[in-house]
């Protein structure tokens, strides 16, 4: 109190200060540095659902200016919108319905995912081409992109990540888990080849359950898809597909892609009902159908609580155990369905002690839980299944069954079988792999390698099982012919009248192949790797490469090797000849780049006698790599009949052309008997 009295008239100013200091207590050191004001408090929610913004500010309270900003955003609101609320920028457009545009009234629909600036409100009148930006920015909270979580903010796309954090660059797995492993979903990938009768017009393709996401399908044929549905209230649907669009099926959207020749069918889910995809008969020819996609895995082991303990007092234990379990019913199924997926490990037993207190002395007694709680009832037990007794067509597998007794410590001992009387005795012997034994399946003739005269024309010979997909198993000595020699009637020699000056040689051919990078996509496509460095350093060898099929996971940005069969198109080479340069003072090999270099520009030949090549010589070499020189010869143009040497000009006489051959290396035996004949 005497501190009180004898205040003075400068105390306001001291307790202002005072309260000053108080008020700053709160910041952080970086903002008492920078000589900011506390942050304010957040803003309302720039949106009741589907994520929006909120934001808050703080002052600057030095008479400079204060380094950093003075207002922050964070997200708010991340929870869905109900299905009738719509989409948050075509409310942003129809609110300019009632507004007149140049004296007309419009309605108007809205232009998404614009590249140059997503933030803008642009939006297209109904029925028109008239696209106008009726707001320069879109209010905060609103997707920059349709696919995406980046928001607009203050007119500025803003990076979200799946935790609905601004700035997070966190993203969602394929199984659509935010920062997931991939753990709670498998990559199923398979083909079906149709096999429709006039007795058979439909046939199911393949089941892809609820909550599968990234779906892809493609037919190649002239039979058409359609879905069957069905949801996990058991009602049914179905849905023809018959053209190009996208579709919403039991809350699914669909996209269908209708050509000539194919179909393409994605789903980007994760899907709200069971699709059965079906395949009806629509032309005399099979169709071949490839689908991918990523299935949950929904059925999980899941710990138990610990049982009752096995003793009231004195001291007990008590065990955990697992049970396998539904995750879209939310309730236990048999042990078989977690057994399905080999991506789950059961969970071993947990043992605790527990009652430990001691029992009253006054009776000294112990309760022991029932015997059949801890004791089991005598059980069948089965030993595993022998192999099957034939791979594919049908065979047998057997196996031990015997009955058995667990003792409370867990020790199992076989027992007479009429104690395990109670319960049918399991069968000891089943037939298996009843399907279908593969077989080989011949796709069609490629065009012919040449567009005159004689070539050869190549198939994809696959070996298919009872479900359509690419194995192997099938016997080699059946193998269907993978390729056949070919003749184009179009005659390979056409007189030309005059060159253009611009042009190469007549007898120069380009033999080098133009390497073009290729990209993957979206569309499953061979992609070759780098050739590897020649296997000699002189005279002839080989080069090789290696060439996948591959394909682009858009959802993922992620590369999927895929079957070879897969891929459309003739398969670049892994394999090509090389030539180092001579060797021990040989001739070198012609290379058409100094083609200019030696004989300048070209010019315009009407002579009625030239030079060409002529086929080959023998190869040098039987195996392990020769060569062979072309045969140049001096030709009447018109009769293509052999002419005198001297009728052509020796100027233009083309240059020694050698070409690699007999590749394959020698037998070890050829080998020797060389060396003998060295």
């Amino acid at each position: 109190m005497e501190c009180c009295r004898r205040a003075t008239p400068g105390t306001p100013l001291l307790f202002l200060a005072f309260l000053l200091l108080s008020s700053r207590t709160a910041r952080s050191e970086e903002d008492r540095d920078g000589l900011w004001d506390a942050w304010g408090p957040w803003s309302e929610c720039s949106r009741t659902c589907g994520g929006g913004a909120s934001y808050s500010l703080r002052r600057c309270l030095s008479s400079k200016s204060c380094e950093g900003r003075n207002i922050r955003y964070r997200t708010c609101s991340n929870v869905d919108c109900p299905p009738e609320s719509g989409d948050f920028r075509a409310q942003q457009c129809s609110a300019h319905n009632d507004v007149k545009h140049h004296g007309q009234f419009y309605e108007w629909l809205p232009v998404s995912n614009d590249p140059d600036n997503p933030c803008s409100l642009k939006c297209q009148a109904k029925g028109t081409a008239l696209v106008v930006e009726l707001a320069p920015k879109v209010l905060d909270g609103t997707r920059c992109y349709t696919e995406s979580l980046d928001m607009c903010i203050s007119g500025l796309c803003q990076i979200v990540g799946c935790d609905h954090q601004l700035g997070s660059t966190v993203k969602e797995d394929n199984c659509g888990v935010c920062n997931g492993d991939g753990s709670t979903c498998r990559l199923v990938r398979g083909q079906y080849k149709s096999q429709l009768s006039a007795t058979k017009l439909d046939d199911t393709v393949v089941a892809i359950p609820y909550g599968s996401r990234h779906i892809r399908l493609v037919l190649k044929g002239p039979d058409h898809l359609y879905l069957e549905t069905k949801t996990l209230q058991g009602a049914k649907g179905e849905n023809s597909l018959s053209s190009t669009g996208t579709f919403l099926v039991d809350n699914s959207s669909v996209d269908f892609q209708k050509f000539p020749d194919k179909e393409i069918l994605r789903m980007t889910g994760p899907l709200t009902a069971d699709f059965i995809v079906k395949i009806r008969n629509s032309g005399p020819t099979d169709s071949t159908v490839q689908f991918i996609f990523y299935q949950p895995i929904i059925h999980r082991w899941r710990e138990t609580d610990f049982f009752p303990c096995s003793a009231t007092c004195g001291g007990g234990y008590q065990l955990t155990s697992a049970e396998c379990y539904d995750l879209r019913s939310n309730r236990v199924v048999a042990d078989q369905y977690c057994h399905y997926y080999p991506e789950n490990i059961k969970p071993k037993p947990k043992l605790q002690e527990c009652n430990l207190d001691p029992c009253p002395a006054s009776d000294g007694y112990k309760q022991i839980m029932p015997y059949d709680l801890y004791h089991p009832l005598p059980r069948w037990e089965a030993t595993p299944w022998t192999a099957c007794s034939s791979s594919c067509g049908g065979g047998i597998q057997s196996r031990a069954v015997s009955c058995v007794e667990e003792d409370i410590q867990g020790h199992v001992t076989s027992v007479e079988e009429w104690k395990c009387m109670y319960t049918p005795k399991m069968p000891i012997v089943q037939p298996c792999n009843i399907f279908d034994c593969p077989k080989w399946l011949a796709q069609e003739w490629s065009p012919c390698t040449v567009t005159c005269g004689q070539g050869l024309r190549y198939r994809v010979v696959l070996c298919i099982d009872h479900r359509g997909m690419h194995t192997g198993g099938c016997s080699q000595k059946t193998k269907p012919h993978i390729k056949e020699e070919c003749i184009i009637p179009t005659p390979c020699y056409k007189p030309k009248e005059k060159l253009p000056v611009e042009a190469k040689l007549p007898w120069y051919k380009q033999a080098q192949e133009l390497e073009e990078g290729a990209a993957v996509s979206e569309e499953p496509s061979f992609i070759p790797e780098a050739w590897s460095a020649c296997t000699v350093t002189c005279g002839v060898g080989t080069q090789v490469r290696v060439v996948r099929c591959q394909v682009l996971l858009s959802f993922s940005q992620s590369v999927a090797d895929l079957p070879v069969d897969e891929c459309e198109g003739p398969r670049p080479a892994s394999q090509r000849a090389c030539y180092a340069g001579p060797c021990n003072g040989d001739t070198a090999e012609f290379n058409p780049d100094h083609t200019d270099e030696l004989f300048g520009g070209l010019p315009v030949f009407d002579e009625l006698y030239d030079w060409e090549y002529e086929g080959f010589t023998k190869c040098s070499e039987s195996c392990g790599g020769g060569v062979q020189e072309a045969v140049v010869s001096c030709l009447n143009k018109q009769t293509r009949e052999p002419a005198d040497e001297n009728l052509c000009v020796t100027s233009r006489r083309p240059p020694q052309l050698l070409k690699s051959c007999n590749l394959d290396p020698c037998p070890a035996r050829n080998r020797v008997a060389s060396a003998h004949t060295a």
